[in-house]
């Protein structure tokens, strides 16, 4: 008797957890790769630039971890004045980006009202097919 208790508590753990792996699926899949990528920030700039600089000097160091601690470190480091090079650089991408998802936006839309169209000239045409060969399969 217990075992079998058991066993039916193990099958609901388990549904839970199938549940959920396919729910966060779901939301993968639902991701555009057309939508543009979202800019970096003032930080991430200043990266691309210091692991450049930092592999230079150190072309042994094989590790990410190191190079993004040192990188953090540096950043702290840094005035505000010296950060205001790559504040602007982040503004500009994030103008570009903004563009961008503007455009992308209007493509989107505009494609959704393209499909639904579409979508009612079929079922126009569908509707009419149906009626012709259905009379002919209403005299039977």
């Amino acid at each position: 008797m217990k075992g079998a208790k058991s066993k039916a508590k193990a099958d609901t753990k388990l549904g839970v957890r199938k549940k959920a792996t396919e729910s966060k699926k779901a939301k993968n899949a639902a991701k555009d790769p057309n939508k543009p990528k979202r800019p970096p920030s003032a930080f991430f700039v200043f990266m691309e630039e210091f692991r450049k600089t930092y592999k230079e000097k150190h072309p042994n160091n094989k590790s990410v971890a190191v190079v993004g601690k040192a990188g953090g470190d540096k950043w702290k480091q840094l005035s505000d004045e010296e950060k205001a090079p790559y504040q602007a650089k982040a503004e500009k991408r994030k103008a570009e980006y903004q563009k961008s998802m503007d455009a992308y936006n209007k493509k989107l839309a505009a494609g959704d009202a393209d499909d639904e169209s579409d979508k009612s000239k079929s079922e126009v045409h569908d509707d009419d097919e149906d009626d012709d060969g259905s009379e002919e399969e209403d005299d039977d």
